[in-house]
């Protein structure tokens, strides 16, 4: 099985059918170098610091988002999305669904128009259905870290 095929699979499992193609998906990595992570968690144990950490060990420039944290994996955290002046490729959200349509909004209201990235078990249906229809990728309830290992291990 190579990586689009264990990504199909992955994507299948999805609760969102309107998920980026696998081609799409590797695409989007392969272009990308600075990621937002809003949600991004102080603890090592939690998958909230254990994806960030993954994608930055793969080169990946890591923001963190988090309004409790001074600093994360080296880096100062910023308190909220809107603070991050520098342009991001893409905004990973480690936030409960009840909280994800609003960064979508936010998300997808910033100049440089990111992809956003909805982690596995959240959704904002309504939010990523109007993000879409602007022309940005957006993808829920799915893992960056799977999808990065289904396609490039």
């Amino acid at each position: 099985m190579d990586g689009f095929d264990s990504l199909r699979l992955l994507l299948r499992d999805s609760s969102d059918p309107g998920n980026p193609s696998p081609e799409d998906l590797r695409a989007l990595f392969v272009r990308i170098r600075r990621i937002a992570v809003v949600g991004i968690s102080r603890d090592p144990a939690k998958a909230a610091r254990r994806v960030p950490s993954y994608l930055a060990a793969k080169g990946y420039d890591i923001v963190p988002v988090n309004p409790s944290a001074g600093r994360i994996l080296g880096r100062s955290a910023f308190a909220k999305l809107s603070d991050v002046v520098d342009a991001v490729d893409m905004v990973v959200v480690f936030r409960p669904s009840a909280e994800a349509a609003a960064l979508v909004v936010e998300a997808a209201s910033r100049p440089e128009r990111p992809a956003i990235w909805l982690q596995e078990g959240i959704l904002a249906d309504a939010a990523a259905k109007e993000a879409r229809r602007q022309g940005l990728l957006v993808v829920q309830d799915l893992c960056t870290y799977k999808v990065h290992r289904a396609l490039f291990t």
